[in-house]
């Protein structure tokens, strides 16, 4: 089974970017985050003819998530979970929703995390009240569900080794202390970082700023991840940044990333 995580930076810009990239990747689950259009425009038709499914929960403008999933692989999903419990919030970030493969159980969660623009501003401050909560609630959710995964847009760059120069982001936003430190919080609860579980060249990114030329330099920043609780943690056999669709005409800023298990 394959599984990914895309920031399509509007899936009405680059629904066909998702089309071909789903053909072509034999993924089973795509998480996707900025969607940047209401349920009413979601284009499950399209996806329908291509052989997928999906939920989703969208908005105008900003935000919007959605699992993508094959429905020759899998049945509606259960226990269909939009943003978190307990945490009022106007925007749509979070999707979570459980596939049955056989006698296995999958929960997958799909975020599309806050920004948080600048470093002690009041949308930082909400970028820490989501995480402390989205924290608290998967707390309970591994008690619920072993095989659960974590996927999205974190914007959050782990460490040092997720940054393409780290002097120059010290202290930015992304990189912060406590941005850095809420990414652990999330380790603590018994997940783990699947790209990290492999041996990894070095400078490897899942997202480049459009100006300065940041994709062709290089000068990326490692934010999108997947985070896979012990139960499947031992089942991973591969993991990989997917750099062809940066490079495909009007691409999104991000790049897909996936895990095989």
């Amino acid at each position: 089974m394959r599984i990914a995580t895309w920031n399509v930076n509007s899936l009405k810009m680059r629904l066909p970017h998702v089309l071909d990239w789903l053909k072509q990747s034999g993924t089973d689950i795509l998480c996707l985050q900025e969607l940047k259009m209401t349920d009413d425009l979601f284009p499950i038709e399209a996806l329908k003819q291509e052989g997928f499914e999906a939920v989703w929960s969208g908005q105008k403008t900003y935000n919007g998530v959605a699992i993508v999933y094959r429905r020759d692989k899998f049945s509606a999903p259960i226990d269909v979970q939009k943003n978190i419990p307990d945490f009022p919030d106007e925007q749509k970030r979070l999707i979570a929703a459980t596939f049955k493969d056989g006698a296995d159980t999958l929960r997958i969660v799909c975020g599309y995390f806050p920004n948080g623009a600048e470093v002690g501003s009041e949308k930082f401050a909400y970028k820490l009240a989501w995480l402390d909560s989205l924290t608290e609630w998967l707390k309970n959710e591994l008690t619920r569900y072993s095989q659960l995964a974590l996927l999205g847009d974190f914007n959050i760059a782990p460490d040092d080794r997720d940054v393409w120069d780290p002097k120059g982001w010290e202290g930015n936003i992304l990189v912060s202390p406590q941005e850095r430190k809420a990414f652990q919080n999330l380790l603590a609860l018994g997940l783990s970082d699947s790209f990290r579980l492999f041996d990894q060249p070095e400078k490897r990114y899942t997202w480049w700023d459009y100006r300065m030329l940041g994709f062709q330099k290089n000068h990326g920043l490692r934010i999108d991840h997947i985070l896979v609780s012990d139960a499947l943690k031992n089942k991973i056999k591969s993991v990989d940044i997917d750099k062809a669709p940066r490079k495909w005409t009007k691409p999104s800023d991000h790049t897909p990333y996936w895990i095989e298990f």
